[in-house]
């Protein structure tokens, strides 16, 4: 079906056809100059690295132990941890930073695993739930949890224990509102909130 001429006497088809052969010279053009060489060496002219696409090693510190992956810039924390590493104590449940499941401690700092790169890493200390204590000895707040029923589902779990930890470790006995601040970034599902509260509290003496 031949597209009727516009008003002007030019179709529609043909005028199309004239932007695009405009546009397709415009870019020969660019490239003729040197233009497009010079834009894409102007990040690292202005000092900016880039990484990637393949693996490169990153090292870094996980639970006192130096540890060293070969990762793509693209992957997460959250999945290296799980993945390469085996630390599955990091839960991943929402993946997109808005329950707090996946909270670890990056040089001290509570973080959500799912929205720090693994390259990004490179030299910090990462502490997971797995560093808090195991089975032979928990943490005071670990043991807290059980003594006060402090887990249901679990999936919350780590990352609960992970800001209350945080927190006991720069407060020495934090009041209620505190504990309920430090937690504002995990959600709990069951509703075990005023079980952690107590939790805390216990862990705290």
């Amino acid at each position: 079906m031949t597209t009727p001429p516009e008003p002007g006497g030019v179709s529609r088809r043909a005028m199309l056809k004239g932007a695009g052969a405009a546009a397709f010279a415009g870019v020969l053009g660019r490239r003729a100059l040197g233009q497009d060489a010079e834009e894409e060496q102007q990040p690292q002219e202005a000092g900016i690295s880039t990484l990637g696409p393949d693996a490169v090693e990153v090292s870094f510190t996980l639970n006192g132990k130096p540890t060293t992956l070969q990762v793509e810039p693209r992957v997460t924390l959250l999945d290296a941890l799980r993945d390469r590493v085996g630390a599955t104590g990091t839960k991943r449940v929402c993946d997109r930073g808005a329950c707090g499941a996946c909270t670890v401690w990056l040089d001290g700092a509570t973080v959500n695993a799912c929205l720090v790169l693994a390259v990004d890493v490179a030299g910090a200390e990462v502490t997971t739930v797995e560093g808090l204590g195991d089975e032979a000895k928990l943490a005071p707040i670990q043991d807290a949890f059980v003594q006060c029923d402090a887990m249901q589902c679990g999936f919350c779990t780590s990352g609960m224990l992970m800001s209350c930890a945080a927190l006991l470790r720069d407060v020495k006995r934090p009041t209620l509102d505190q504990t309920k601040h430090a937690v504002v970034g995990n959600l709990c599902r069951c509703g075990t909130y005023p079980h952690v509260f107590q939790a805390v509290q216990e862990a705290s003496q």
